[in-house]
């Protein structure tokens, strides 16, 4: 979970002059050498003595968190405050907070129209379980209960004055405020009401407790206006086409040839709607195909429209998206820098008024202990592997005292990859074990057990293919049995010999034997399981089901945890080990992204909702059927071809949450999404489709032309990092490919000046010259 940054006012002042030249020409190195900041939480000075010294400490402590988690430092710095503000940022409290916003986010699901049936279809749908009245809406009040707890110590932490500059803040007041007066109608109307408008503000509860998400959000909405001129463009190609067309495909007077006046330019919207799902594809060739018919050079016509439109500006638009995005992010990631050198420096300064008194604070270079470093990074809650590095590198100054820039550099090992150490292997005394551990423990020996991983994955693909037209009655399980069982035995004896050749700390110590040792186990529990059950294997080996599942199902469930398996290859070949490492790095470090898109469908499921529900209703005849190949011969020989009704799309509606969330996919991914279109705008009105519209604007062009980008961002990233290393490095190396790493070096740093006039501009933490 991101951070939440309790300020975001003050940091954002002057980000255009990160990193720039001070006035004179220099970048200002040096500057605290010739001059000392006095510190003091109230109006006195720094001198403290006795149990107060240890305040310097605390202080240090959280501000160095703040700079590992890219927090603002610009809160209360006294002693119950700041054992407040670790309280709240504790992985208890921030996880329990996650969960809240889970549970009110998931209520959708429950509400009416609730979604708990088996099916979405229209004409097998049973009356869902509908929550009593009181229930979803006292969970929903617990919700509101610890959302407002957040915000009160969130407003407690950073006080008023930089509470009232926080837009975040006052929204997340105007919000809770708004939910709870929308309850209350609620309850007054029994849960009766048609609209629950505060379904529209829960996404806001997940945004807010983001950093990274409202960073995106701003970046998106700055993104928006610097390409509305080539979305102008895209709309004047559509529309000259679509005059074009209309013109070409005129009405005549012989009817034979006005099949591509009547189904696709019969009026303006008609057009309109054709040609823009034609730029996505998703009706080609079905669009030209009536005037294709007649003459070939009709094709001329929409192969121009979807060469220029489709080819050119849609991927122009990806490629303005991407970049101007990236420029506003860049920005964005300039102030996450900057909050890190901030609190380093801060916490320098703190630690430089541990024991000093007024006399010698004025003459004292500025310097901190090794001790006081090591004292506070002890106490500092970070990965145990980076607080290491950083105290081995702090005790390599003989002198007992770090100056300034010194300090700074001794958290450059945030930033440096983890080289994971595999343990030692086990020592054996007699020679001929020690042969065996080396042939054992041979990269060469790894790949022998691909090969008999892929071996085992043809002889499951070829004997399937064999029996794929034989009923269960008729097939013979006895060969594929017996070919699992020898597999198996020497997946048991390769995972045995591995850990007898590297020892069992060596073994784990490969993510890659983790996952092959699990289902290795997993696999030989399975096999001993079908041997309890239906006993040892033989031919025409075919016994009744005797347990919860029969012997083909225990088998089918063998081989697909095999094929499984055979994913063991992956960390042996060094592109495939890039890729799987992009994905994990997708899903642990730009879930932000994600979440901006799971609050866009959130929105447009509940509008959905709204607008759509009940629209769609099932014929009358298919009201008593069961069987789905009856229905559709029903329903086929009485519309149209391609419709959403001869089609069999009943299951896609908006007639609950879960289904408008699986319908909203299928219009992202494109493909038919015009049947859709096309049916919503039969049941109610022509005004729907800028509901669709505008939903594939948001999505398939906007949001996946974004995610697409920073996939690519992503593993060029990784790519130029591991060019040079070799498959085991691939496999040893912890990159942190956080947001932040990927444009690390785009970034400028920060002047000693900003770090001291950002310091300066404390609200809690006075200092002067």
């Amino acid at each position: 979970m991101e951070t939440e940054p309790l300020l975001t006012g003050s940091i954002n002042r002057g980000i255009e002059d990160y990193g720039s030249q001070s006035r004179n020409g220099h970048r200002g190195e040096g500057i605290l050498k010739t001059r000392r900041l006095s510190y003091s939480v109230t109006e006195d000075s720094c001198c403290l003595e006795g149990d107060d010294e240890d305040l310097y400490v605390q202080q240090a402590v959280v501000f160095i968190e703040d700079a590992i988690q890219y927090r603002s430092i610009n809160h209360r710095v006294d002693s119950r405050s700041l054992r407040f503000y670790r309280w709240y940022y504790s992985r208890i409290w921030q996880w329990g907070l996650g969960v809240v916003i889970a549970v009110i986010l998931a209520l959708a699901f429950i509400e009416r129209p609730s979604s708990l049936t088996v099916t979405s279809d229209l004409r097998y749908k049973q009356p869902p379980w509908e929550p009593p009245c009181g229930l979803t809406e006292s969970i929903e009040m617990v919700c509101f209960v610890v959302f407002a707890l957040d915000l009160g110590v969130k407003s407690y932490l950073i006080g008023w004055e930089e509470f009232r500059k926080n837009k975040w803040l006052i929204g997340y007041i105007i919000v809770i405020a708004g939910s709870v007066i929308d309850w209350t109608l609620s309850i007054s109307m029994v849960c009766d009401e048609n609209f629950r408008v505060r379904r529209l503000f829960r996404p806001f509860f997940l945004l807010q407790n983001s950093s990274l998400m409202k960073k995106t959000l701003k970046c998106i909405k700055r993104t928006l206006t610097e390409i509305a001129s080539v979305i102008l463009l895209l709309a004047l190609h559509l529309c000259l086409f679509t005059m074009f067309g209309m013109l070409l495909f005129a009405r005549g007077e012989n009817p034979d040839e006005n099949g591509e006046w009547e189904a696709y330019f019969k009026n303006l919207p008609q057009a309109l709607s054709s040609l823009l799902v034609l730029l996505t594809t998703a009706n080609n060739p079905d669009v030209m195909i009536p005037a294709y018919s007649l003459n070939r050079g009709y094709s001329i016509f929409f192969m121009l429209f979807s060469g220029f439109g489709t080819y050119f500006l849609m991927n122009l638009l990806t490629a303005i998206i991407y970049n101007q995005f990236r420029g506003y992010l860049l920005m964005s990631i300039q102030t996450s820098i900057l909050r890190r050198r901030l609190g380093i420096r801060a916490a320098f300064e703190v630690m430089c008024c541990r024991g000093q008194s007024k006399t010698s604070l004025e003459e004292h270079v500025g310097r901190v202990q090794v001790e006081t470093v090591l004292q506070v990074m002890r106490r500092v809650q970070m990965k145990s592997y980076y607080r290491q590095a950083i105290i081995v590198k702090a005790q390599q100054y003989s002198d007992g005292y770090i100056q300034g820039e010194a300090f700074q550099k001794l958290f450059d090992e945030l930033d440096k990859d983890r080289i994971k150490e595999h343990p030692p292997m086990p020592v054996y005394g007699s020679p001929l074990l020690q042969k065996l551990q080396y042939v054992f423990s041979h990269y060469y020996f790894t790949v022998a057990g691909n090969a008999v991983a892929l071996a085992n994955v043809v002889c499951i693909c070829t004997i399937l293919v064999i029996d794929s037209n034989k009923s269960i009655a008729e097939r013979d399980d006895y060969f594929l049995e017996a070919i699992n069982c020898f597999f198996i035995i020497y997946y048991l004896l390769e995972m045995w010999l591995k850990i007898f050749s590297f020892g069992w700390g060596g073994y784990l110590s490969y993510r890659s034997n983790i996952f092959d040792g699990l289902l290795t186990v997993l696999l030989s529990v399975l096999q001993i399981s079908i041997f309890a059950t239906y006993r040892l294997p033989y031919p025409q080996w075919n016994p009744a089901q005797r347990g919860l599942l029969s012997l083909w199902e225990m088998v089918r469930l063998v081989n697909m945890l095999i094929v499984f398996r055979f994913l063991r290859i992956i960390p042996n070949i060094k592109l495939m080990a890039l890729v799987a490492s992009t994905l994990v790095d997708l899903v642990k470090n730009l879930r932000a992204f994600a979440g901006i898109l799971v609050v866009v469908y959130y929105v447009f499921a509940v509008l959905g909702i709204w607008l759509f529900q009940g629209a769609i209703t099932a014929p009358e005849n298919m009201s008593s059927i069961s069987n789905s190949s009856v229905a559709n011969s029903t329903t086929n020989s009485t519309v149209e071809c391609g419709s959403y009704e001869q089609l069999g799309y009943w299951p896609n509606n908006f007639d609950d949450f879960a289904s408008s969330l699986v319908l909203l996919y299928n219009i992202m991914v494109v493909n038919n999404w015009q049947v859709f279109m096309d049916a919503y705008s039969r049941y109610t009105t022509e005004w729907s489709k800028v509901y669709f519209v505008s939903w594939w604007l948001t999505s398939s062009v906007m949001w996946v032309n974004l995610f697409v980008a920073l996939i690519l961002e992503n593993f060029i990233y990784k790519w130029d990092r591991s060019h040079a290393c070799s498959v085991a490095d691939v496999e040893r190396t912890g990159y942190q490919t956080t947001v932040q790493h990927m444009f690390r070096e785009h970034i400028q740093e920060p002047t000693e000046e900003e770090l001291i006039t950002k310091l300066h501009q404390h609200p809690h933490l006075h200092l002067t010259r």
